[in-house]
């Protein structure tokens, strides 16, 4: 019995001290558990993540006690994507924590935000739960560069943007390259803008006429004795050494009408500006001709139909069966076509084959501007670029659209769906905007308000400043100041970027790039513009057309 009762006793001391220890344990929850009641950044408050973050990131944490000071740095950690830790400073405030970072964050970069376990009160209890936050940083919005009048702004880019042709041409054929990667592959309608680049650059003093002359005349000599030759037209891309077509596709491996115009739209503006009597001039001149005089655009109408086609093969013929029909990119090629002294088209071809007797008349209103011609809001606004490098929109009417309304509204119905904004993409305002064919981040497209990916061009927004001057150097300001650490480099801006995703090209285009110097050039002198509109020959085709124009004649 007395063992008994002694065993019972120390049973007891045992029981009674675990249930005292148990009282006393690091894991019992007491009544009011110390817990994160909430967690603000950026404005939002109790997100599970947060996207499009300031960089200058600011975070305001309210727990349901006051934190224990020297357990804040050990316990609250933000980390990038590549574990690299990131210092805080902490600025306590009875129960809330604001946390500042040492260094501004990385834009457009991924970040964890992480609140362990083992994170005290003063009171000595430890949180209830760990959290962690999945960070995205969004357009860091400080100048990137110090500020210069708009004047100089736009002298350079221009500037710098040329250099994509100067630096960057081909050795062998000077020829403009398709894009940064293309090594050998230089582009027919590329090189026509980059033709125009030039004198731009001769014009603004960044290199010499004689320079000009020298890099353009080796251009058209590689032209005439290598580069292959369809009834005078050329492929779309070309091999830079040989002058060999290389395919653009399986069954395009032969001319490309549309891009053989874009060149001698380029060609015949050089033959305007080169006008002098000097020996090296006058050759230029002739050898230009020559070329000119020897593209049968007859010949493309396809056994004498009405109609302009866009390939022909030697080995495939009519396969591609494109037409050069509606409103597209691709009025240069009817103009010139009829413009031709040796192998003209009749108004006939241009009023059933391109403007499809009326049919590519559009005329509705989007975001208060009627737009004349084309599809649905316009379409992709290298539209509105293309054909008039050269050929001068002003004054130019026909009977279906005064053509200066259809590019400025194009231009303005492009800009207003972007400050919209209908999709809700990252980043897209009055300041950024400009969908036209591009890089993408899920490719190359032809992107427009009806084919939006939230990818935003430079060239788009740069290339209608004729057309929009305030709207465009807004965007100017923007890509340059705001965006020029991601987009900017030694030959211009980059082709594209996506700020929903965080992604910037790496690449250069040069049917991209070339329009940026030729029609910020018009907007600032109508250089281009008064050269091509007083060639003799353009003036009979825009005529043969029935097109009204006007055009200031050179001195």
């Amino acid at each position: 019995m007395e063992i008994r009762t002694a065993v019972y006793a120390f049973i007891g001391i045992i029981c009674t001290g675990i249930f005292s220890g148990c009282g006393k344990s690091d894991e019992e929850i007491p009544s009011e558990p110390f817990q994160l009641e909430s967690i603000e950044i950026n404005g939002e408050v109790n997100a599970s993540s947060y996207r499009d973050v300031n960089p200058e990131l600011v975070i305001k944490l309210v727990f349901s006690e006051s934190v224990k000071p020297d357990m804040l740095e050990e316990n609250i950690t933000l980390r990038k994507s590549t574990g690299e830790p990131v210092q805080l400073n902490f600025i306590l405030h009875g129960q809330s924590v604001q946390i500042e970072t040492a260094d501004k964050l990385e834009s457009f970069s991924s970040y964890r935000l992480e609140i362990s376990r083992g994170l005290y009160a003063i009171s000595g209890n430890r949180i209830l739960t760990g959290k962690v936050y999945s960070i995205s940083t969004g357009m860091d919005g400080s100048d990137k560069f110090p500020r210069i009048s708009d004047e100089e702004l736009l002298t350079l880019v221009q500037r710098q943007t040329f250099r994509y042709f100067w630096d960057f041409g081909h050795p062998v054929s000077g020829m403009a390259r398709e894009r940064s990667s293309s090594g050998n592959t230089v582009t027919t309608g590329g090189t026509g803008f980059g033709v125009m680049a030039m004198i731009v650059a001769v014009e603004r003093d960044f290199i010499t006429r004689d320079e000009a002359l020298f890099r353009i005349e080796k251009i058209v000599a590689f032209l005439k004795s290598k580069a292959t030759r369809y009834h005078g037209a050329f492929a779309h891309w070309i091999q830079g050494e040989t002058g060999a077509t290389l395919p653009f596709s399986t069954y395009d491996n032969g001319a490309d009408l549309v891009e053989t115009s874009l060149l001698f739209q380029g060609l015949l503006t050089a033959r305007g500006y080169f006008s002098r009597s000097t020996p090296a001039e006058i050759k230029l001149r002739n050898e230009i001709t020559l070329l000119w005089e020897e593209i049968d655009w007859k010949w493309f109408q396809k056994k004498s139909e009405n109609v302009l086609y866009w390939h022909w093969s030697p080995q495939y013929g009519w396969q591609m069966n494109m037409k050069v029909s509606g409103w597209n990119e691709s009025l240069i090629t009817y103009i010139l076509a009829a413009a031709s002294p040796t192998h003209p088209i009749t108004k006939e071809v241009y009023d059933q084959g391109w403007a499809r007797n009326g049919n590519m008349i559009n005329n509705a209103t989007y975001y208060g501007h009627r737009l004349p011609l084309g599809p649905e809001t316009g379409g992709p606004l290298f539209f509105a670029h293309y054909s008039f490098l050269g050929i001068n929109p002003k004054g130019l009417k026909d009977r279906y659209a005064d053509y200066w309304e259809q590019n400025r509204n194009h231009s303005l119905i492009n800009h207003l769906y972007c400050a919209d904004n209908p999709k809700k993409y990252t980043g897209y305002s009055e300041y950024c905007w400009g969908l036209t064919a591009s890089d993408g981040n899920q490719g190359y497209s032809a992107h427009s308000p009806t084919n939006d990916r939230g990818v935003i061009a430079p060239t788009a927004a740069l290339a209608s400043m004729p057309y929009t001057p305030e709207e465009s150097m807004k965007a100017l300001r923007f890509f340059y100041y705001k965006l020029g650490d991601k987009i900017w480099s030694d030959y211009g801006f980059t082709d594209a970027f996506n700020l929903s995703v965080g992604w910037f090209d790496n690449q250069h285009i040069a049917i991209d790039q070339g329009p940026i110097v030729i029609m910020i050039e018009n907007y600032r002198s109508s250089l281009l513009w008064n050269i091509l509109m007083n060639d003799i020959e353009i003036q009979r085709g825009l005529t043969n057309l029935g097109f009204q124009f006007s055009f200031n004649p050179l001195s």
